[in-house]
């Protein structure tokens, strides 16, 4: 998980909340110090954290507590809405101009901040949601970025403008001027430097005076903590950058820094790389972040991961089979299919309201997953009279099945054992119009304490 140390700290505190009978002054200072503890391990910066703790102590002891909740819920409401208020507040998401061809967004930042790997993950970002995607090589100055930017474009099958030869950036960008309004969005790779230089100062200027780019992304790198705000406000300075990309924020400690640090200055967190791959980045949501910080989930990344994953027309078919109860393993396998799209077990986990707090151990989510991923193997072997009619899977073709897929029976049984329970589930729902007597009638299938 993002910031993991952080979040663990601050499901702690609001546990503590829960288990207290009374919320007095005393249980306010208690929490109160723990959240400056948790933020100041987070690597914020002390007068933030002092700032912070000390608005939360006024509300919870000076504010009357509305009508229908209690002390307790109150006190976690206020702990939720000045982290979120901390955090920059609102959503700054980049709105695409659809009239203007390309829309330009201009990668700056220092070296090793990761610029070409965010414009890939941009570009993949955009990609999904039907943009026109291209990207240009303006880093005239380290030998293979150019190359860098190729190979990632390749990948992602987008055009890539690059000059290896020529060592004028803006000369590069006018070369290719005339291709640019085949394309939706446009992404910029802009040189880098060791510190933010006079000749980078210069060089930007010129670039942003000529490109005139719509967006203006400052990425810097999770791990450099507090030091993230003197960058954004320089940057911010030099070529008026309007937002920030986060790099790095998975398993370091100092990603709490970096994301308040940006959030004092006048360039907002736009989007946050929370791994690797190409699929990890988020739009930066406030809101959503701490509800996955203090465990209550964020449902707006959820939902927006399963459109990615499975499109509406899709999921309505799928629904309208399960419901009639013609659902087989070719439905299962598309679930499958969508589950993996949608990342990690662990990410989705800390989407789900509810279930972020529940201390599931890792080693049972890698465990799911691994089983997925065995499941999916043995779906690949079976054919396709198998695939459309799995009760015909006897023991022989369990044995044949096992022997192709390089999976034991037992796995093979504990699949078919799924695949019954869910169409005996769907056969129950099946005809129910009231959503009150369709939970109750699953939760009266399920194992005791599940529905609460």
């Amino acid at each position: 998980m993002v910031l993991d140390k952080l979040g663990s700290s601050l499901k702690d505190t609001l546990a503590k909340i829960a288990k207290s009978i009374f919320v007095d002054e005393k249980l306010v200072h208690e929490l109160v110090k723990d959240i400056q503890r948790a933020l100041l391990q987070a690597d914020v910066n002390v007068k933030l954290v002092f700032a912070l703790s000390n608005s939360i102590k006024k509300r919870a002891l000076d504010e009357k507590v509305p009508a229908g909740i209690s002390q307790r819920e109150y006190l976690v409401t206020i702990v939720y809405e000045e982290l979120t208020k901390f955090l920059g507040g609102e959503k700054s998401e980049i709105i695409i101009d659809k009239t203007k061809k390309p829309f330009k967004i201009m990668m700056v930042g220092l070296y090793g901040s990761g610029k070409s790997t965010s414009i890939s993950k941009i570009a993949k970002y955009y990609q999904k949601r039907g943009f026109k995607i291209a990207t240009i090589g303006l880093d005239v100055h380290r030998p293979a970025a150019p190359e860098q930017l190729k190979q990632l474009s390749d990948k992602l099958n987008i055009p890539c403008y690059i000059n290896e030869k020529e060592k004028n950036a803006l000369k590069i960008y006018k070369e290719f001027e005339k291709n640019y309004k085949d394309y939706d969005i446009l992404l910029i790779d802009t040189a880098g430097r060791d510190s933010l230089s006079e000749d980078l100062v210069e060089e930007l200027s010129s670039l942003n005076k000529y490109i005139q780019a719509d967006e203006k992304l400052l990425v810097i790198s999770g791990d450099i903590g507090q030091a993230a705000q003197k960058q954004a406000e320089s940057f911010h300075s030099a070529c008026g950058v309007t937002g920030v990309f986060i790099t790095k924020l998975d398993g370091t400690a100092k990603g709490g820094g970096a994301l308040s640090a940006c959030a004092v200055t006048q360039a907002p967190v736009k989007f946050i790389g929370t791994g690797e791959k190409a699929d990890d980045i988020e739009v930066f949501n406030p809101k959503g972040f701490v509800g996955r910080l203090l465990g209550m989930g964020d449902i707006e990344a959820l939902l927006e991961k399963a459109q990615e994953a499975m499109s509406e027309k899709e999921a309505e078919d799928l629904g309208k089979k399960m419901l009639k109860g013609d659902f087989n393993f070719l439905d299962l396998y598309e679930q499958v299919q969508a589950m993996g799209k949608m990342g990690s077990l662990s990410k989705l986990v800390e989407m789900i309201p509810g279930f972020g707090g529940a201390k599931i151990p890792k080693e049972m989510l890698e465990g799911q997953e691994e089983k997925l991923k065995k499941w999916k193997i043995i779906m690949q072997s079976c054919t396709k009279e198998e695939l459309e009619d799995p009760e015909i899977i006897s023991r022989e073709r369990i044995d044949r099945i096992a022997k192709g897929s390089g999976t034991t029976v037992a796995e093979i049984r504990e699949l078919l054992k799924q695949y019954k329970q869910t169409k005996k589930m769907m056969k129950m729902v099946k005809g129910t119009e009231d959503p009150e007597k369709m939970m109750k009638k699953l939760k009266g299938k399920m194992p005791k304490g599940f529905g609460r």
